[in-house]
């Protein structure tokens, strides 16, 4: 048999030496650059834009592996292919940066001044920002690197004045004092995504306003706010305090007197069935305020610190919180102190201070009409939230969206693009537009959340009609987590309904869930189980990462990964090599398959890929990428490697040619298969297999009807069963794995005649001799083995073996025996412990069956 060589794979896989390289070819060939001109169909993803401060973590591993997963078939299989790359701005995350970045210097922003700071963050942006972009290059990820976008480019700060004009001009911005999160320490507006909650300790203090038929008692665990009560609100249907309603009552160390009033939102059931009614500090309050007519009192400013008059005034929130509850207890007033007490407490993502409710003059946006259009294209088919179950979280949020508070007391994001003028006029600025002489603009910068709303459409070049926009809108797929289904996929869906004349963004929304550690507990640094994602690639390659994230990936579940799984997923990337390699060591060659000379083994295999096609095709439609995973991960190890291979050296070793085809054409469809799941192995293996420039271009297999077979399908089943059975036999028979022995096999009639120099070759069978005397039998499904074991094992230590597994077979069964013979037992114990121990009583019976066998064919002796 002639040997072909393959000097250019080297014997062993290594990823550093082939990541970079194979990466920097894909780009400078313009492999990921999407034409617009191109008639075929578009497929077109946005990668949903990074923080400029950002860097990958394993939620973006996740992620990218997805899109790039779905972006590389699509390419393959022949559609115009858009994956579009950029970063967000990120408002509040770069101002801090960069603040923290000046302080070093002894200075502030207020030091240098607006212009000169923003001018030192765009400086640190070009010189730091980004560095997630580097890193996806080195997960593998194939996106068209020439339409690179960043949220405040020129032409998408042209779209956020455009959608914004727009929107002011239909009434739906709008400036109005309301209570918003507010960051005592960036001193800004913060959306909810923005706010993170805990569960803190603090304290519930129950506190006696009013007195003697007045009395009524509240509970708060932010004492500090009574100073700016307004009300005491009960539920109108609450008899205990139905002679209170409409009445005053003494709000304590203020000197006040404050109504008491009726209102719904009020639970009876809970506590004391009355609540203190802050207005200007919390939102709740807010609203039953205006049902009320209630005035709001500011009792803290924007840094926290207490203004209300009294002895209370310029104490910080938390140093006021104690001083007021001594002060109350002075008086008599405290009835209840419960501590700690365990509540949820709002934190600012940033800078994890805690959260202030405030009442503010901010921008908004009127959401109702917008989150209803966003609603309803759901609802129509328009867009498909998959797995559909999600959907209902996401309209339990656009159903019920509150206003959204766009603006930030920022200085680097989008400025507003309002002016005032000196008698109070109000004027929205267009971008070409010019805001009339001598009026000022308002300081403030818009929601990150606002710009990166318009993503999906203004990295195509929206406002203007460009051929990007015509060819890749809408989008055909978002890949994102489910925990941010409500934010940025309702504010994408909103904007783009509105702005694109009815159309959404994405035809799919695909949720994913988090990823955990293999316990199933969320990652943590506290918990010490965070994962790099560039570690893992450094240490086990990129094809490796990705494959351990894509196998754990079903629709909206959350992804369990562990560092062993990961070096199982690199010790599948060297099988794949060495098993490509052994096929071109072999004459593995692409051509023609010769149909006529096609054994059983070879249709096999041949019908099982079609088979593996049709699956892989079914499940990358429904986003189960751990099924895409798992059918080529066992298709790949159990079929092509394990018996394939093992059936081809066979035939080649019997001089039939066709069979280097056969092996060309599965690993050539193989390899394509598994592309988008591990490009870079794929990648140097596919080229070495076909000599053609690169998979990434590759087309996408497709199932060939006419060679499923299924009667092959059941001769190879077949043959495996008995292969393995005979396996097994020669392990309990105590012979080595490599060990030769003579064998008879009463094959003669059946299906697997043909086979028996394939059976004899995989299970080291010599032909019997004359003398042939066996000392061992099997009947495999009506086949008859006889193997000559003697000389080959040590009789003596053999049974002595046996017996020593037989004696405890035979314990386990009286053990369990006795057990079900119990009625006492079998009368209180629960129905699945019961069915364990008869589970065990028939292994034990197995067990005894199997040894006692063996036993019996050991020779005499």
């Amino acid at each position: 048999m002639d040997i072909v060589t393959t000097p250019e794979l080297p014997t062993q896989y290594t990823p550093a030496d082939v990541e970079t390289r194979s990466y920097e070819r894909w780009v400078s060939e313009g492999y990921f650059t999407a034409d617009p001109s191109s008639e075929r169909e578009p497929y077109s993803v946005v990668l949903p834009p990074p923080n400029v401060t950002g860097v990958l973590h394993i939620g973006h591993a996740l992620d990218h592996s997805i899109q790039d997963a779905l972006t590389r078939r699509a390419r393959m299989r022949g559609h115009e292919t858009l994956w579009l790359p950029g970063m967000d701005h990120a408002g509040i995350a770069t101002q801090n940066v960069v603040e923290r970045e000046i302080a070093k210097e002894g200075l502030s922003r207020h030091d240098l001044g607006r212009e000169a700071f923003v001018e030192r963050v765009w400086q640190w942006k070009e010189e730091s920002g980004g560095r997630i972009l580097g890193q996806m290059r080195k997960l593998g990820d194939g996106v068209d690197w020439s339409r690179e976008r960043f949220t405040m480019d020129p032409g998408l700060s042209r779209a956020v004045q455009t959608i914004f004009k727009k929107l002011f001009d239909d009434g739906l911005i709008y400036r109005a004092e309301r209570i918003i999160n507010w960051c005592p320490r960036c001193l800004t507006a913060l959306s909810d995504i923005e706010v993170e909650h805990s569960e803190d300790e603090g304290e519930l203090v129950s506190i006696r306003y009013g007195s003697g038929e007045d009395e009524i008692i509240v509970a708060t665990t932010r004492a500090e706010t009574m100073l700016g009560d307004t009300a005491v609100a009960v539920h109108p249907e609450d008899e205990r305090y139905a002679h209170l309603v409409g009445r005053q009552v003494e709000l304590p160390l203020t000197g006040r007197s404050i109504p008491v009033v009726a209102d719904e939102h009020v639970d009876p059931a809970f506590g004391t069935g009355a609540v203190k009614v802050t207005p200007a500090h919390d939102p709740n309050d807010f609203e039953i305020g205006r049902r009320h007519s209630l005035p709001s009192l500011i009792v803290m400013d924007e840094r926290g610190v207490i203004t209300a008059h009294g002895p209370f005034e310029g104490l910080d929130r938390f140093e006021a919180r104690p001083a007021v509850v001594a002060a109350l207890r002075e008086q008599g007033r405290i009835v209840a102190e419960k501590r700690p007490y365990l509540h949820s407490v709002g934190h600012c993502s940033r800078c994890k201070t805690v959260v202030e409710p405030r009442l503010s003059l901010q921008w908004f946006v009127n959401v109702s009409p917008l989150a209803k259009a966003a609603g309803d294209a759901v609802r129509e088919g328009r867009t498909r939230i998959h797995p559909p179950e999600l959907a209902k979280r996401y309209f339990d949020w656009v159903d019920d969206m509150h206003d959204w508070c766009i603006s930030r007391q920022l200085w680097w994001g989008h400025r507003i693009p309002v002016w005032y003028g000196p008698a109070g006029e109000v004027v929205c600025v267009g971008p070409d537009e010019e805001p009339p002489a001598g009026y000022v603009q308002d300081p403030d910068v818009l929601d990150t959340w606002f710009s990166s709303g318009l993503w999906p459409f203004s990295t195509l070049g929206w406002p203007e009609k460009t051929p990007e926009l015509a060819k890749f809108y809408p989008t055909s797929v978002l890949v994102t987590g489910y925990d941010i289904l409500f934010f940025w996929v309702a504010r994408m869906m909103m904007f783009g309904v509105y702005a694109m004349e009815g159309r959404p963004p994405f035809h799919t929304v695909a949720l994913h869930g988090m990823v955990r550690d293999q316990y199933g507990k969320k990652m943590s640094k506290s918990f010490g189980n965070v994962v790099d994602p560039l570690d893992w690639v450094e240490r086990f390659g990129a094809d490796a990462t990705r494959f351990t994230l894509l196998r754990g990936a079903n629709p909206g579940s959350d992804v369990a990964i562990s560092e062993e799984w990961a070096g199982g997923s690199r010790n599948f990337c060297n099988k794949i090599w060495n098993a490509t390699r052994f096929a071109l060591m072999n004459g593995a060659t692409v051509g023609e398959l010769p149909v006529e000379k096609l054994t059983a083994a070879d249709r096999w295999i041949l019908s099982r890929l079609q088979e593996v096609i049709g699956t892989v095709d079914a499940a990358f439609e429904e986003f189960e990428f751990a099924r895409v995973s798992d059918v080529l991960y066992h298709f790949a190890w159990d079929e092509v490697c394990d018996w394939y291979l093992e059936l081809a050296k066979i035939q080649i070793a019997a001089g039939q040619e066709h069979t280097r085809l056969v092996l060309g054409h599965v690993f050539d469809a193989l390899l394509r298969l598994l592309h988008p799941l591990v490009p870079f192995v794929t990648e140097e293996l596919w080229r070495a297999v076909t000599s053609a420039p690169s998979i990434v271009v590759a087309p996408w297999p497709v199932v060939q009807e006419s060679l499923r077979d299924s009667d092959a399908e059941k001769e190879i089943v077949a043959l495996q069963g008995l292969v393995t059975e005979i396996r097994r036999f020669r392990s309990d028979q105590g012979l080595k794995p490599g060990q030769r022995v003579a064998a008879r096999l009463s094959l003669t009639g059946t299906a697997l005649a043909p086979h028996e120099e394939a059976i004899r070759s995989l299970l080291r069978l010599d032909q019997p001799s004359d003398s042939f005397a066996a000392t061992a039998r099997l009947d495999v499904g009506g086949i008859e083995v006889e193997i000559d074991t003697a000389g080959t094992i040590d009789v003596a230590a053999e049974r002595k073996r046996l017996e020593k597994d037989l004696a405890v077979a035979r314990k386990e069964a009286a053990q369990v025996a006795a057990k079900l013979g119990n009625e006492q037992f079998m009368s209180k114990a629960p129905d699945d412990v019961v069915a364990k121990v008869r589970a065990r009583a028939a292994q034990a019976d197995q067990d005894i069956a199997r040894l006692t066998a063996q036993l019996d064919a050991l020779p005499a002796g």
